[in-house]
């Protein structure tokens, strides 16, 4: 009911924003800053931007700058499963400029798209040969499917890793940090020939007892059980998921924005003010980010609800109690893959301490090949994305990488 009634009343509101968006375009006059036209031009547009959206946005990362060339970027699938796609950044560089080393850039499955790390992939295109996971939404995925669990989301890691192959580099951020340990933990034991050369994790919550922040403490204030009777809806038709269970995007994102909503309730006003006075590159800055922030993407209820019961509650992994198809997940297993771990001063939702328990539970890691990173002033996103990010965090992992290269 919760997502039909979502559903209903997005459809309602859709002819009213359509109208504003096109009222927004007529009025719109440069030549009269300040005029009542400009106002109502501007508060149109912020009204037709009050709307989340449920398709991926685009990348649009159409070139970088490579070993000191500017070089074009075509975005190639390179395979393609019903629940996600690894997608290729493949760099036009000319045929004695390789693109190695390969890098797969683990995004999480959180209530946004992909895209959100568009800026950490296109700080590694500089001197990586990137792919990513480019995660669907739910609720265009047929029924005929299946479920989608943890234990599919790490299948999915493994399966990218292998399709890249040997000597692929793994970078995850934020919540895919347990599963990305997982499977390369589950890679070693097998002795796979694709085990990636260097993992880092990058503020995610190995370990949930450490220094917990709301998001941890939300997440263990109720029984899983009510999750599942209060967050998980049917996806309602028209859509082609019609009746998958999922957690909405939109419930995700609610969370998110009652946060920090004087920050948001700040940005539009902020919007509608830049507008007025024609401001348009700062106006840009804010709808290039509310574009990306409101669109939503639907997870699967049983990734969901695994993902809140095992890593939040019950701390499967640092406890040694994580197990993938009954296999249990033994991180000591990892002996060749180099280690990095970063964690940002102020991130209020993977706090200091909890990604860095990587290093105590990948004890077979010679010390020399271990290495953390707190990245002061900066909260979660600033993490990997940013001045920082590029400046002082990027170098880091760089030098992890191209130091595990044999």
């Amino acid at each position: 009911m919760l997502y039909q009634a979502y559903q209903t009343q997005s459809d309602l509101m859709s002819p009213w924003r359509l109208l504003a968006q096109h009222g927004s375009a007529a009025l719109w006059l440069r030549e009269t800053e300040g005029s009542m036209l400009r106002r109502l031009s501007a508060a149109f547009e912020v009204f037709s931007r009050l709307r989340l959206t449920h398709s991926r946005p685009a990348y649009g990362i159409g070139s970088v700058t490579a070993n000191g060339h500017e070089v074009a970027v075509a975005e190639e699938p390179v395979l393609t499963l019903p629940f996600g796609t690894l997608l290729h950044f493949n760099k036009a560089l000319d045929g004695d400029r390789p693109q190695h080393p390969p890098v797969l850039l683990v995004a999480p499955l959180s209530g946004h798209f992909a895209t959100l790390l568009r800026e950490t992939a296109r700080t590694l295109l500089q001197d990586h040969d990137v792919y990513i996971t480019d995660w669907h939404n739910a609720r265009d995925v047929s029924l005929r499917h299946g479920a989608f669990g943890l234990d599919d989301y790490i299948d999915h890691l493994m399966r990218f890793t292998e399709a890249i192959g040997p000597g692929a580099h793994v970078v995850a951020v934020c919540q895919p940090c347990v599963a990305a340990l997982a499977a390369t933990a589950l890679m070693a034991e097998d002795d796979h020939p694709a085990q990636p050369r260097s993992l880092t994790l990058m503020a995610g919550p190995v370990d949930c007892r450490v220094n917990p922040t709301e998001v941890n403490r939300l997440a263990t204030s109720k029984p899983i059980e009510w999750f599942e009777q209060n967050l998980i809806s049917h996806v309602p038709w028209p859509h082609a998921g019609h009746m998958r269970r999922v957690y909405p995007g939109f419930v995700q994102l609610g969370a998110f924005l009652s946060m920090n909503l004087e920050r948001h309730k700040k940005s539009f006003e902020a919007l509608y003010q830049f507008l007025v006075e024609g401001e348009v590159e700062k106006a840009d800055v804010i709808r290039a980010f509310y574009d990306e922030y409101l669109a939503v993407n639907d997870l699967p209820a049983e990734f969901y609800l695994e993902t809140v019961a095992k890593v939040f509650q019950t701390y499967d992994l640092p406890l040694g109690r994580l197990t993938y198809r009954g296999r249990l997940v033994n991180p000591a297993a990892i002996r060749r893959t180099a280690l990095l771990t970063v964690e940002g001063e102020r991130d209020d939702i993977c706090a200091v301490g909890q990604t860095v328990a990587a290093q105590d539970l990948c004890s077979s890691i010679r010390p020399y090949r271990k290495t953390h990173h707190i990245q002061v002033g900066v909260g979660h996103y600033g993490v990997f994305s940013g001045r920082k990010w590029n400046q002082q965090i990027y170098p880091r992992v760089r030098e992890v990488i191209h130091s595990s290269l044999g």
